[in-house]
């Protein structure tokens, strides 16, 4: 899910001021695009901007199901969809699910770990663990995949020490005092939560994922790699706002945005077949191909087509895309 917003001044049925992820207030709709695990479109819809996104996922993935015939379907999202109600949703819906867990729910889910090994992993462990989500009729046990990575030690190890640096200047006075991580701020005492800086140190390198897979079906180094492709969502997403000009959109009339969407939809679909032909980039292929053109030139009734030439990179990824094409 994104969100594309209007520089309009009004709202009306389809564009709506809602939750921004550009912490914008002006009219937008939600776009909710389906890929493949490899990132190629599947559907693109167009919702109302303040609708919540959690309740544009089951309609999608019904209608899908019906249309194309698809027996088994496996939800991969991010954090966004890790609630006990939202879970048991789409499950009941008949849909498995893989979903990123929070970190800060790491010491309560591997205290048997903790308690006999301390915080020490080894690079590319996975310990499976259990947790209870939601309550009373709500409440069911869930499948946790923890993966600890030494790349993503180090990472999360400068993310925390940059929050570590930010928080000691406002303790300090030397930047405005306001609620970031590690800040605590009691009346007009401001200083650093050590606490709770201890604890996040203990689950540095750590992720977690949420399953409703079992293990003989699909192994925690299948889950962590199946979540891992969320990066080519992540990408088709970037490819469809920049690359391929999704926004800004300057259209009015419900049919028009989704006349642009769909344009944006099959240019996005065609950009993924050509970067998986070709290796290329779609700003790199768009930059290459760009200054080709075909001249019609009409002399004494006849009709001559003038081609400009490939060279250098356009002529590579041509190429390319003939031999895939078995030309």
């Amino acid at each position: 899910m994104t969100t594309l917003y209007f520089e309009a001044e009004y709202e009306d049925a389809l564009r709506k001021v809602g939750m921004s992820k550009e912490r914008r207030v002006d009219p937008q709709i939600l776009v909710g695009l389906l890929v493949d695990a490899g990132g190629f479109p599947l559907e693109v819809h167009a919702f109302p901007g303040n609708k919540g996104e959690t309740l544009t996922l089951l309609p999608v993935l019904d209608a899908f199901r019906a249309r194309h015939g698809v027996e088994e379907l496996v939800v991969v999202a991010d954090a966004g969809m890790l609630s006990a109600a939202n879970l048991n949703a789409v499950e009941d819906a008949g849909f498995r699910f893989i979903v990123g867990s929070r970190t800060s729910s790491a010491p309560h889910d591997l205290t048997p770990h903790f308690e006999r090994h301390g915080n020490a992993f080894a690079d590319g462990q996975i310990i499976e663990t259990q947790r209870t989500m939601g309550r009373g009729e709500q409440a069911r046990k869930r499948r946790v995949v923890w993966h600890y990575s030494f790349k993503r030690d180090k990472r999360d190890n400068l993310t925390l020490n940059k929050q570590i640096e930010r928080a000691e200047k406002i303790a300090d006075g030397s930047r405005p005092a306001k609620r970031d991580r590690f800040v605590t701020i009691d009346g007009k005492s401001v200083g650093v939560n050590w606490a709770q800086i201890e604890k996040a140190r203990t689950w540095q390198g750590l992720k977690g994922y949420v399953a409703n897979i079992p293990e003989d079906v699909l192994d925690g180094a299948g889950v962590v790699a199946a979540y891992h492709d969320l990066f080519q969502v992540e990408a088709s997403f970037r490819m469809a706002k920049t690359d391929l000009k999704a926004r800004p959109m300057f259209h009015a009339q419900e049919d028009s945005i989704q006349a642009h969407l769909t344009i944006v939809f099959c240019a996005l679909a065609i950009s993924r077949h050509l970067h998986a032909t070709t290796g290329a980039s779609i700003r790199r292929i768009v930059r290459a191909l760009k200054p080709l053109r075909d001249i019609v030139i009409s002399v004494d009734g006849h009709r001559i087509t003038a081609q400009t030439p490939a060279t250098g990179e356009a002529a590579e990824i041509l190429t390319k895309l003939r031999s895939a094409m078995g030309h």
